[in-house]
């Protein structure tokens, strides 16, 4: 089941289901108040698509989850899951621009998969981490790579407002095991992998997360991105594909 975020002319955000070119709108948040419909129906083409989910408290993000990535940036890195904090508002949806800030060097995407907690989450096992998902969706760890080396820590070089788009949709019933992660600029291909190739799988890092935050409904943990070049510009636009949710498209524009 596709879930969508949306809003219409002169209308608060809602929630729908998608049904071909339909959403069924929902009574309301699904995360909270189930999968309730109201009888209306609003078609996509009328719709505009918002980040499905915005945070309760917090991003967690998983940096060199894949090992031809964690070799290209020639970062020692740990031997547990190496975690990081996006601050919520830098989350923005499909269509937003990604704002860049006039800093010096480059502005990287980094497309991945986003698992969206449907409910409080603290020291989960691995072999329960299903029981804690409500969905997944498509997340962009937007990073000022230059930053990071500079600061000698990611929080600011990855912090910034709209350095985390998210969406188009969540999708409830996905297998996550082997999926496709591709991702274009202007329609070329830059980053391409597959979710079996993660270092560590959904369920080892919710267990390793929840030991170290507890997790709330609507926080998103991404999961890591795979090698490829990762810069763009102005005027660019970043689309992220991942089979079975869709694609997460933003133009990137000078702040």
């Amino acid at each position: 089941m596709k879930i969508a975020r949306f809003s219409t002319a002169g209308e608060d955000p809602r929630y729908g289901i998608v049904d071909g070119e339909d959403l069924v709108v929902l009574a309301g948040d699904p995360m909270f108040r189930g999968f309730d419909t109201t009888g209306e129906r609003v078609p996509v083409a009328e719709a505009r698509m918002l980040a499905p989910v915005i945070p309760r408290s917090k991003v967690v993000c998983v940096g060199l989850n894949y090992a031809e990535h964690k070799a290209e940036m020639e970062i020692a890195a740990p031997s547990n899951p190496l975690i990081f904090l996006k601050p919520n508002t830098s989350v923005v949806g499909p269509g937003d621009a990604i704002q860049i800030p006039p800093v010096e060097g480059r502005i990287v995407h980094e497309g991945e998969l986003a698992v969206v907690i449907g409910k409080i989450a603290k020291q989960v096992k691995a072999e329960n981490a299903a029981d804690y998902i409500f969905g997944y969706t498509i997340g962009n760890d937007v990073s000022a790579r230059d930053q990071m080396f500079a600061d000698g820590q990611w929080a600011r070089a990855k912090g910034y407002d709209t350095f985390c788009p998210l969406g188009p949709v969540i999708e409830t019933e996905l297998d996550v095991t082997d999926l496709e992660i591709t991702t274009f600029v202007d329609g070329e291909p830059r980053r391409q992998g597959r979710t079996s190739s993660m270092i560590y799988k959904v369920p080892e890092l919710i267990e390793y997360i929840s030991d170290v935050w507890t997790l709330l409904p609507g926080d998103i943990i991404l999961t890591g991105t795979p090698a490829g070049l990762g810069g763009f510009v102005d005027g660019q636009t970043v689309e992220i594909t991942i089979d079975g949710i869709g694609t997460l498209s933003n133009p990137a524009r000078n702040r």
